[in-house]
Order: structure tokens, then C-alpha cells, then sequence
């Protein structure tokens, strides 16, 4: 029998990569039909690029791949609740479902749930928090944080 694949791990996976290297480590995949199309973790500080988050990277692979700017039907796993850039490029890129792991701690304003939502965009986008990972996740980046301070 062939056991499932955890996506969640995948993109904690890809945020380990950018730990490695300095970065805030957020990490995502985008799966279409059960299959990994395309992964990314954050490279804003070594490509001096304000938009290489996770995500926006995850979603450039992905279309390539595709050879499509929409991907229906395309879930995406990322370590983070998504930011506001991020959160619009994934409705515009028509990503079905966005499951994510830790709360962005700053935001108390729901914003990423209002952007998934908006009746201003002709597509919803379900956000999923994964419980399991979530503390996982948010000590990742706690730690990352209190290095950087130290």
C-alpha cells in the first residue's frame, strides 16, 4: 500500500533550505492532482528582491510548469499564513485551497482571510490552518528571529 504524502513536511522542508542560507525560514509546495508541481522557500536577502517570498516563487515555477498562469485545481502547503502580496498572487493565480501552518503573529487584522474572499476577485481561494505543524512551524521562525537578535 502506498502511504500519502504530507505536503506540510515538504514545505517545512523548503523552509529549512532557506534557514540554511540566512533567509526567514517559510517554505511552500504546490500540488496539483496529488503530485508536488513546484516548491520555494524565501530568497529575498540573497536575490535583494522584496517579492521572493516562498509563495511568489512556488506560483513562477508552477506556472512554467503548467505552461499556464492559472492553476486550478492546485492546492498549496506553505509554513506561514500568507501576506498580503502573497495572499492576492495566490487568488489571482486561482490556487483552489492554501493550507498553512503557523499565524503571522503581527497580523490581527484578518486581512488574508478578507484578500481569500473579497467579492472584488472572481475567485475564493479556502484557507486551511494545519494544526498538526503549527507549532513546528512557529518555532522555526521564532528561533530564526531571536538569532537574529542575539
Amino acid at each position: 500500500m502506498k502511504e500519502k504524502i504530507d505536503f506540510m513536511e515538504i514545505a517545512i522542508s523548503e523552509a529549512q533550505k532557506g534557514l540554511k542560507i540566512d533567509e526567514v525560514p517559510i517554505g511552500a509546495c504546490i500540488v496539483k492532482n496529488g503530485k508536488v508541481i513546484a516548491k520555494g522557500y524565501n530568497k529575498r536577502e540573497k536575490s535583494k528582491n522584496a517579492i521572493k517570498h516562498a509563495e511568489i516563487i512556488a506560483i513562477e515555477k508552477a506556472c512554467k510548469r503548467l505552461h499556464d498562469w492559472r492553476l486550478n485545481d492546485c492546492e498549496m502547503y506553505v509554513t506561514l499564513k500568507p501576506c498580503p502580496m502573497c495572499a492576492g498572487a495566490i487568488v489571482n493565480a486561482r490556487i483552489k485551497v492554501c493550507h498553512y501552518g503557523a499565524d503571522e503573529t503581527n497580523a490581527q487584522d484578518n486581512l488574508c482571510e478578507k484578500i481569500f474572499s473579497s467579492t472584488r476577485l472572481n475567485h475564493k481561494t479556502e484557507l486551511i490552518k494545519e494544526e498538526k505543524y503549527s507549532q513546528e512551524c512557529a518555532d522555526m521562525l521564532t528561533t530564526f528571529f531571536k538569532q537574529k537578535r542575539f
